[in-house]
């Protein structure tokens, strides 16, 4: 298999003429010859035996030639493009087939889009505002309560009435029009008064009874709720009050402290939090200034991108959005069962996400190329190793999955990222002096439709959730 030309046609497109020679072409048709000889019935041969001259003169020489070119095509486009010093980045390519014999071979020419060459300048001396890390004891003694309420004790409220605040356990049966609808029944169902989970003037009505009371709640359902047939539609709920329960905090002390964690004192956990904070903040205000950063280097960013490369890191990002479904349980066929949304939907909500994503890394690659900022071997072994402990495996077995030379490309982004940072102009602030409105993460999505999920066995009751849009 070898190059014999390869010319520029278009910005970011090449033809390639490749050929691959007639010993590998005839060793590729034996090899499908064996694995397809054992379902070709021949005259005078027992199935699977006739020999592969004898099927040719049947059916042709070539009745095995697309499967033996399908066999060698992959490599050989990716030895040639090797070759050529390119690197493609789409699988949608024009094919054109210039001659096909066992004696020569196969010459074919296949026009493809590749990685564009881009430039950059201007990414000395970038200016960025770090915020100075602070931690004040109102936020210490916010967490502190915060885990006060992780930790509360759930206790019977005792021979009192119901008030906002109250956790009841309830049995709710709902009727329209004298007859039970879909949703709207459900036992021992824990409801905490005023949270504003179900529709206006159901939890209110609750509010003033005791444990072992039966009454009915009076409502309305909202003109624009989830469900049409109930929407705009009195309502009677049936009620049964099994429980009144409150929160009971613990006391903020020392023996809280020993409870939780392993200090022996509040005031060494206080400082625990403190310094845990701190590291937060710390780490957070370097990956704003990293952000500021990046978001002035692609600006400087010189050349034209392929549609390809948006669309491929679109296609990748609803990938490893699935993945994350699934490790929480879901998969994204329910997903978007439960948003109504599609896969286009998604790769065209993440579309923004995936063009900042090529354009930081074309970037950050153009710096390192321009700076010449290459991974060493040294670099590179203790990459694998650092995965290796990350994930848990053999260092072996991640070379194996994982070519050196994409580590070290990846290795060079980083060293990238950390040239223009020591390059920069960073002022330290107690404040930034303007913050644009953070992205809204996708995995938000995800959240709000395990709950959508959660809330299909009692519904009807509840407040319809806002309409969304992928972000």
């Amino acid at each position: 298999m070898s190059l014999k030309g390869s010319k520029k046609i278009e910005t970011n497109r090449y033809e390639l003429d490749i050929t691959i020679s007639g010993e590998d072409f005839r060793k590729a048709i034996n090899e499908v010859y064996k694995q397809k000889a054992g379902k070709i019935e021949v005259k005078g041969f027992r199935k699977g035996k006739a020999p592969l001259h004898i099927i040719e003169q049947l059916y042709g020489e070539g009745v095995f030639y697309e499967d033996a070119l399908n066999l060698l095509y992959a490599d050989s486009l990716t030895e040639a493009a090797k070759e050529a010093g390119l690197t493609v980045i789409d699988d949608k390519m024009d094919f054109d087939l210039v001659s096909i014999n066992k004696k020569d071979g196969v010459e074919f020419k296949v026009k493809l889009t590749t990685k564009p060459e881009m430039d950059i300048d201007g990414y000395k001396g970038l200016k960025a505002e770090k915020v100075k890390a602070a931690v004040s004891d109102e936020e210490i003694e916010a967490e502190l309560k915060q885990n006060a309420e992780r930790n509360a004790r759930m206790v019977d409220a005792g021979d009192r009435a119901a008030k906002d605040g109250d956790i009841t356990v309830i049995d709710f049966d709902g009727y329209v029009d004298g007859k039970q609808f879909d949703g709207g029944k459900a036992e021992g169902y824990s409801l905490t008064l005023g949270s504003g989970q179900f529709i206006p003037g159901f939890e209110e009505q609750i509010v003033g009874h005791k444990a072992g009371d039966e009454f009915d709640v009076n409502v309305k359902f909202p003109k624009e709720y989830g469900a049409e047939e109930l929407a705009d539609k009195d309502a009677v709920f049936k009620i049964k009050l099994h429980e009144i329960k409150v929160k009971e905090l613990p006391a903020i002390d020392d023996e809280f402290a020993k409870d939780i964690s392993e200090f022996d004192t509040l005031a060494e956990l206080k400082e625990d939090y403190k310094k845990k904070a701190l590291e937060r903040k710390e780490k957070s205000a370097d990956e704003d200034v990293e952000n500021q950063l990046i978001e002035q280097l692609i600006e400087n960013l010189k050349g034209e991108i392929p549609e390809a490369m948006f669309n491929n890191r679109a296609e990748q990002n609803v990938k490893e959005f699935g993945y994350r479904l699934q490790m929480q349980g879901m998969d994204i066929n329910t997903y978007m069962q439960y948003t109504g949304s599609n896969i286009e939907e998604l790769k065209k909500n993440m579309r923004p996400q995936a063009e900042n994503q090529v354009k930081v890394r074309l970037a950050l690659e153009a710096v390192a190329k321009k700076e010449n900022l290459k991974a060493t071997d040294e670099d590179i072994e203790s990459e694998y190793k650092s995965m290796a402990d990350a994930y848990g495996m053999k260092a072996e077995d991640i070379k194996a999955r994982i070519p050196a030379e994409e580590v070290a490309e990846d290795l060079a982004v980083k060293k990238a990222i950390e040239f223009i940072k020591a390059e920069a102009k960073i002022t330290e602030v107690d404040k930034k002096t303007e913050k644009k409105p953070a992205a809204k993460k996708i995995t938000a999505k995800t959240t709000a439709a395990k709950k959508t999920i959660a809330a299909k066995k009692t519904t009807a009751a509840k407040k319809p959730a806002a309409k969304k849009t992928d972000k």
